[in-house]
């Protein structure tokens, strides 16, 4: 083998982690992406937003090296996934969104599988903080675990690698409130030791918390790129509540949209940066059965797009169940 098939080659920090440009992929008559892009940039968390079936999984299966793109082209670290996936996997590290385990392996022998490749005493003592941190129990054997505990097996075993690239697809998946506080926690903690993450999600909120750099992708294309601040329609929530007081002085505030009122019920979008101006005026207007909701996935793209979230069951097996 020669040496340039076992040297990686190395990025420069102003070099994306990740580029993806026109990317398509067919399961038979399903196109699962249809010219999709996406660009992650290095020392940052990038948000990877869409409803399932989107084609969220399909794209991170190419990314990873495990299925070949029909056309276009995407690079992990400088490199071709295809023909440099194992050069690739020294540097990254990988959290499904549903772990299945050896069964009959215990949790602490599990992510030794997942982390053979690591050695020296800061692993090992990186490795026993974040079983500690995540309440892990690692005598247990696999066939025991809960999805929760599954799931927290691969967060460890990928957390307590140092690499340079962070892939996760749906990673609190299966993971109680607490749990995904402390995930968060070490997010921010990677972000600030440089390291890449690559965010999927169909959790408008978990990206919001985490994410420098949003892509949204519908069917198969990315519908909108950039930052939390440009695309900051996605964090609107909306207002509901009860007054027969003249709502004018609400059609004229920054930050508020689509009002709607009648029969002593009114209805608006806020954006999230200005409810704290909204609020006094509904105080004055004497406004009671007050509700403010947060934005879910499935409102953003109605909302937004136009979008019929029905899924048909060629889209989700192309989309979860990766190769045919």
């Amino acid at each position: 083998m020669t040496s340039s098939q076992t040297i990686s080659p190395k990025t420069s920090s102003a070099d994306p982690a990740i580029v993806i440009r026109d990317l398509t992929k067919t399961f038979g008559p399903t196109r699962a992406l249809d010219g999709f892009s996406l660009t992650v940039p290095t020392g940052q968390v990038t948000g990877f937003l869409g409803p399932n079936g989107a084609g969220k999984s399909t794209t991170i299966r190419i990314l990873l090296g495990l299925l070949k793109a029909t056309s276009g082209q995407a690079t992990v670290l400088g490199m071709d996934p295809w023909t440099r996936s194992v050069q690739i996997h020294h540097r990254l590290a990988y959290v499904p969104g549903d772990t299945n385990l050896w069964p009959n392996l215990t949790g602490g022998e599990a992510i030794d599988v997942l982390t053979r490749g690591e050695k020296g005493s800061a692993h090992r003592t990186r490795r026993a903080e974040l079983i500690e941190r995540f309440e892990l129990d690692p005598s247990k054997r696999g066939r025991t675990y809960s999805k929760g505990n599954r799931q927290k097996v691969s967060l460890i075993a990928a957390l307590s690698r140092d690499v340079d690239l962070y892939i996760m697809d749906e990673p609190t998946s299966g993971l109680d409130p607490l749990m995904e506080a402390i995930f968060t926690d070490e997010v921010r903690a990677l972000k600030e030791r440089g390291r890449t993450v690559l965010l999927s999600s169909h959790i408008l909120a978990e990206v919001e918390k985490l994410c420098d750099t949003v892509t949204i992708i519908r069917a198969g294309r990315d519908v909108e790129s950039g930052t939390l601040a440009q695309l900051r329609h996605l964090t609107r929530s909306t207002v509901a509540a009860s007054t027969d007081a003249d709502p004018s002085d609400l059609e004229t505030m920054d930050g508020v949209h689509d009002l709607e009122a009648g029969q002593g019920r009114l209805r608006f979008d806020v954006d999230d940066a200005t409810v704290h101006d909204v609020l006094p005026a509904l105080a004055t207007m004497g406004a009671t059965n007050l509700t403010i909701t947060p934005p879910s996935l499935e409102d953003l793209f109605l909302r937004h797009y136009g979008d019929d979230l029905s899924v048909t069951e060629d889209e989700a097996a192309a989309n979860t169940g990766g190769a045919r």
